[in-house]
């Protein structure tokens, strides 16, 4: 990273992603490709070179590994993702990654809590965006849960 203060908007949103599929100690596959799925087809990344996409998931790897390292990323996600609106994409984000290996574990519903105080989110907002994700990701088999 050239300066550690402004990391950019591509950087924080696959920062938000990585630390979220780590959240629960296993980067999952399905996890991973569900971030190498969102880089690719989301219009938000549509000039990001994907390329890049492994280098910055260490670099996120790398930080967390640090003392206070999970305060380190949110940190920089939150200065980099302006304007406000990238805010709720992160969340958005970080919601399907945390959804993809079926049930969220305590630790991804205690992570996207942190993300969504660090980010400054409404409740409704966040709400609304988790709603939407458990919608996507309802299975036949858990429908009457």
């Amino acid at each position: 990273m050239s300066d550690s203060s402004t990391i950019g908007i591509h950087r924080a949103l696959i920062f938000i992603m990585v630390v979220t599929s780590a959240a629960d100690g296993d980067m999952s596959d399905r996890e991973l490709s569900a971030i190498g799925e969102s880089i690719r087809l989301l219009p938000v990344f549509a000039d990001f070179d994907t390329d890049k996409i492994a280098q910055i998931a260490n670099e996120c790897v790398d930080l967390l590994q640090e003392e206070s390292g999970l305060d380190t990323v949110l940190g920089l996600a939150k200065a980099a993702l302006n304007p406000w609106r990238f805010r709720e994409t992160a969340y958005a984000l970080a919601c399907e990654i945390a959804a993809m290996d079926g049930p969220l574990t305590n630790e991804e519903n205690r992570l996207l809590e942190l993300i969504r105080i660090e980010l400054e989110l409404g409740r409704l907002s966040a709400a609304a965006i988790e709603r939407c994700v458990r919608a996507r990701h309802t299975t036949v088999e858990n429908a009457n849960r």
